[in-house]
């Protein structure tokens, strides 16, 4: 087995050799091959020159170093398109995340699980900024996407190679990568995980991320349930509105026959109207959207199946 840690590092120079030298008596002991990937997403300190000499100094350390600031899920992108491993761990940079726990992660991907993720059940950070918002956020994911995971924020997670070679990150949606791991049938494990305080540097995040999580699980809900089969969703919705439709409609010309009131002068009419006209464009809209996903699909040859394994029959002998 060969580990790829990918790290995403954004202005944390005091953190990084203090992080690197956690790692070394971690993964030496596992007499496994191993590299570790770093990811400089446009640091304004000193992180890149102390990334420099990490590289000089250990052949096992590689370094991409971004033109400007990209975001994490663009980084942990760049890590997953340079990684070499079979298997790919993710983890913070700050120190906060416990290179001691990656054993026990792959200890437990050793029981036949594709993706394993770290559970912060002891966070170490603000509870009103950073833990509370997390929890109101996690436990959305998990009822809307159906995985159920208590931190999804938690970048320290380890990765079976060919699961994320599955599908790609855009966005920031960096969080989400187990349900897409779940969505191509990966078998998913949670860990408790340690969590440290932070020591050097400020954090990157606040209250703000929440609302972005929020956005990007319409964007996640929308791939994973009708990215192949988008009418249904458009189709759907133009349905329902042109049966309100009708049925606004119905009681109108109903309400004229039986005690003489005018058609045109309701209010109704023009929201009737509107919604015939609403639900003929969305049905429309769905049709180009499978236009859409077909052009995809064959533009790039990606097939809308995933294949675990083939097993060969033996060759009947002569």
């Amino acid at each position: 087995m060969t580990i790829s840690l990918v790290i995403p590092v954004y202005n944390e120079e005091e953190n990084l050799s203090l992080l690197f030298d956690a790692i070394l008596k971690v993964v030496k002991p596992l007499g496994k091959s191993w590299e570790v990937i770093f990811v400089d997403d446009g640091s304004t300190d000193k992180s890149l020159e102390v990334l420099r000499g990490l590289a000089g100094k250990d052949r096992h350390v590689r370094v991409i170093v971004f033109r400007r600031n990209f975001g994490q899920t663009a980084a942990i992108s760049a890590g997953i398109d340079h990684a070499k491993g079979d298997v790919v761990v993710f983890l913070d940079a700050d120190l906060q995340n416990d290179p001691a726990d990656i054993p026990m992660l792959l200890s437990k991907l050793d029981e036949g699980y594709d993706v394993v993720s770290g559970w912060r059940r002891d966070r170490k950070d603000n509870a009103i900024t950073r833990t509370l918002p997390s929890m109101m956020a996690n436990g959305l994911i998990s009822w809307v996407t159906g995985v159920h995971l208590h931190d999804y924020g938690c970048t320290l997670k380890a990765y079976r190679r060919e699961v994320l070679d599955e599908f790609h990150l855009y966005g920031e949606t960096h969080r989400f990568i187990p349900v897409f791991a779940h969505s191509v049938g990966a078998r998913i494990a949670e860990l408790p995980v340690h969590h440290h305080p932070r020591l050097h540097g400020k954090a990157k995040y606040g209250l703000e991320r929440t609302m972005k999580v929020v956005l990007d699980l319409f964007t996640v809900k929308f791939l994973l349930s009708y990215g192949n089969k988008p009418i249904r969703l458009f189709g759907g919705t133009g349905l329902a509105l042109m049966f309100a439709s009708i049925i606004t409609l119905a009681y109108l010309f109903t309400r004229k026959i039986i005690e003489g009131t005018s058609v045109t002068a309701s209010p109704l009419m023009p929201l009737a109207i509107m919604f015939l006209i609403l639900g003929f464009q969305s049905i429309l809209m769905g049709l180009i959207a499978e236009l859409q996903v077909r052009t995809y699909h064959e533009s790039q040859r990606k097939p809308t199946y995933t294949v675990k394994q083939i097993i060969e029959g033996r060759k009947e002998r002569k």
